[in-house]
Parts: structure tokens; sequence; C-alpha cells
């Protein structure tokens, strides 16, 4: 497993409130990759005395134990064990039922000899690079089929917020870890693989800089920092021309990639960044 992870906050004002990890197996034969993106309350009351990053760190952490320890644990067991770990760290002080008590996206992998396992939950990507090069796009769309007009509206958009009919993201229910998308994928189908932010995926999604096999290029040549180095400079070209396609210039963006072979050259180089695992 070699691997590497980059994350840039969206606003040197505000703290990153998202949250990528990978770690071997704790067996010694395979890994794990975790991906959060933390969901910016509007301002006012929220029901919670702690801020999305500390959510994040609690549930990441949860899941990278779980998911690395606990092989013969399903993934979606392990995204609702580690959402009712992380409610109980804080449930005696805020109100969980609050519509936006800290929550966040999920992209989760697992991989051993045999099997690579995937769990995505809201709007983050999940990329799988097959041998030869293809590249499948494991996505939860549920978010996106919510028109942008009410999308716009905070009220609105909460009505959707964990509802039959609307959208699903990891809060403090951990009923919400059946409403995932899930599969298994054999191992020898995949290379390598990649979780995205929607803060990373823009390259894709908002700029269209190219398809998913492309953006894997980029991650492959150049690492997730060169991939988010590549959204940066876009969203600054855009907002120069007086362009606003989003509601934000800059998202929190965050990156991790696995390349699931022990060696250097599996399928393809991985140019000069550095890699850790």
């Amino acid at each position: 497993m070699r691997s590497d992870v980059a994350s840039l906050p969206g606003s040197p004002e505000r703290p990153n409130e998202d949250w990528g990890a990978a770690a071997p197996a704790a067996c010694g034969r395979g890994g794990t990759v975790v991906l959060l993106d933390g969901v910016t309350p509007p301002a006012g009351e929220v029901g919670c005395v702690h801020p999305v990053p500390w959510f994040t760190a609690r549930l990441g952490g949860a899941l990278t134990e779980l998911s690395a320890s606990r092989p013969e644990m399903p993934l979606r067991e392990v995204l609702a064990d580690a959402i009712r770990r992380t409610a109980d760290a804080h449930r005696a002080t805020c109100d969980l039922s609050h519509v936006r008590t800290p929550q966040a996206t999920v992209v989760l992998a697992r991989w051993d000899e045999s099997a690579v396992e995937h769990l995505v939950l809201s709007d983050s990507a999940l990329l799988l690079e097959a041998p030869g090069g293809a590249v499948r796009a494991v996505l939860d769309d549920r978010l996106d089929r919510v028109p942008d007009e009410v999308r716009r509206s905070v009220a609105a958009t909460d009505r959707l917020r964990n509802r039959e009919g609307g959208f699903f993201t990891a809060a403090a229910d951990p009923a919400v870890a059946e409403r995932a998308v899930t599969g298994t994928t054999p191992r020898a189908e995949v290379r390598a693989l990649a979780a995205l932010t929607d803060g990373a995926s823009r390259w894709v999604e908002l700029f269209g800089a190219g398809d998913w096999a492309e953006c894997f290029g980029v991650l492959r040549k150049e690492g997730p920092y060169g991939l988010l180095r590549r959204v940066r400079s876009l969203e600054t070209r855009e907002a120069a021309r007086g362009g606003a396609r989003r509601w934000k210039l800059h998202d929190d963006a965050t990156a991790v990639y696995a390349e699931l072979g022990g060696g250097l050259d599996d399928g393809g180089g991985a140019g000069g960044w550095g890699r850790t695992g």
C-alpha cells in the first residue's frame, strides 16, 4: 500500500472542516481509506457546543480504527458504530436532534487480498482505477437531485436533510448508515483508488477540466496536492473573470490517493510526489 493525503482550507480565516486518512489494515494485509467533508452550519443556533472539525476528527478517527481493525464488520456497521461513538461523546452537552447538529459526508474504502469494499454517503466521490486504467466513479447523487433553487435556501434544504426523498449525511443517528451507497469489487479489478471531497472534485464537476479518468491521471502523476493546486488555480481564474459559479470561491478541499499494490511499478509511475504508507 502506498498512499498520500492532501487538504487545503477554503479560507485562512476558517478552520478546515474536511478530514482524510489512509491506513494499513491491522492484520498487515490490505488497508483502508477514510474521507469526511464536514457540513458548514449557517450562522446561529445549531444545538451543539462543538465545532465541525471536532466532529469530523472524532468520527474520522473512529471510522479509521474500526475499518482497519474489524475486517469482519461490514462497512455499514462500521459507519453506524462510529456515528454512535461520536454521538455518545457529546450527547450529554448537545442537542443531537437539531437538524444542523454537526454532520459530514463519508467515503470509506477497505481492501484485502480478495476484495475492495466501498461506502459513500452524500456528495464526496470515490474513484476506483482498474489495472487497464479505466476509472469508475462511485457517487451518491441524492443531493445533486435537489433543485438549485431549493439548495440556495437553508430552510428548504433542512427540510430534506436526512429525510426520505431528500439526502443523507452522517450526523447523530446510526440508522443513516443503511442509506449509504455500498458495494464490493474483486481486488484483482482495482489497481488504485482515490477519495475526493466536493472541494477537490470541482476539477471535474464544476470546471469540467477533465473527466474522472483524467482526474485520476493527475492524482497518479502529481499526487493529491497537485490536484488541489489545479483546483485553486481554476477558482482564482474564474474569480478574475468576474464569474461566481458557486456560493463559495474556495471550499475546503481534500483528496486521498492509495495504490493497492506494493510495488512502485504497479501499472504506472506516480511521478515525483511524496507518498506514505
